[in-house]
């Protein structure tokens, strides 16, 4: 698997921008909290850069992200290679075009106490991480989460708020890597396909790992 789905998968990690005005609390929080429970869709654009713990750029990719809540989303990396990673509501599948192999996970087992889960709008996303105060730079309020549980390999999480629209992320990882998402285009709240967030293994693609299976589906 690739490190820019590896990322996803985890959901991000990043560097930190220089820290603005304070703001008071509960602010960064009620951003975050509306976010969650006022957006039942999202669509954009996106660019994503992979820095290491020398401050060097080591990946940048991009392409179209596409948000069902709860619990639906769909990244597909456009450049320079072709990744899909679909959350279908009950697994995550991430899908290699070059290598021509599929890795799937039990969605609340691969993101669990990571940043998807809050992008998921998943009820409890805001139990499984503390608010730790929020700051304007450059006209972006960024809000600083820290998950409870850091087994899922991320220490940091700031969202960047423009206009109350989420426009940026920021993800630090445990190893020192860093990730940056820049979103542009984003509409929220429009009807998007179904048929985006359910994923089907193409004929002659290797599958690594296990699925969950609903008692409709269970053998």
């Amino acid at each position: 698997m690739r490190v820019a789905v590896k990322v996803a998968m985890l959901a991000m990690s990043a560097g930190h921008p220089a820290i603005g005005d304070t703001l008071e609390d509960g602010v960064g929080e009620q951003l975050v909290h509306d976010f969650i429970t006022e957006i039942t869709t999202l669509q954009g654009q996106f660019e994503q850069s992979l820095i290491d713990a020398k401050g060097q750029i080591v990946d940048v990719t991009s392409g179209t992200l596409e948000i069902q809540r709860p619990g639906r989303f769909r990244w597909t990396y456009i450049e320079p290679y072709e990744q899909v990673l679909v959350a279908d509501g009950l697994n995550v599948w991430s899908y290699d075009v070059d290598l021509a192999q599929v890795t799937v996970k039990p969605q609340s087992e691969a993101l669990s106490n990571t940043p998807a889960l809050l992008l998921s709008g998943a009820e409890d996303a805001m139990e499984q991480f503390v608010t730790e105060g929020s700051f304007v730079e450059s006209g972006t309020t960024w809000v600083t989460l820290t998950p409870k549980n850091t087994e899922s390999g991320f220490v940091r999480i700031e969202l960047g708020f423009a206009d109350q629209q989420l426009s940026r992320m920021a993800f630090f990882d445990n190893l020192e890597q860093t990730t940056l998402v820049d979103l542009s285009n984003v509409i929220v709240n429009e009807p998007i396909d179904q048929g985006r967030f359910e994923f089907r293994v193409p004929d002659g693609v290797d599958v690594v790992g296990t699925p969950a299976v609903t008692d409709a589906t269970a053998p």
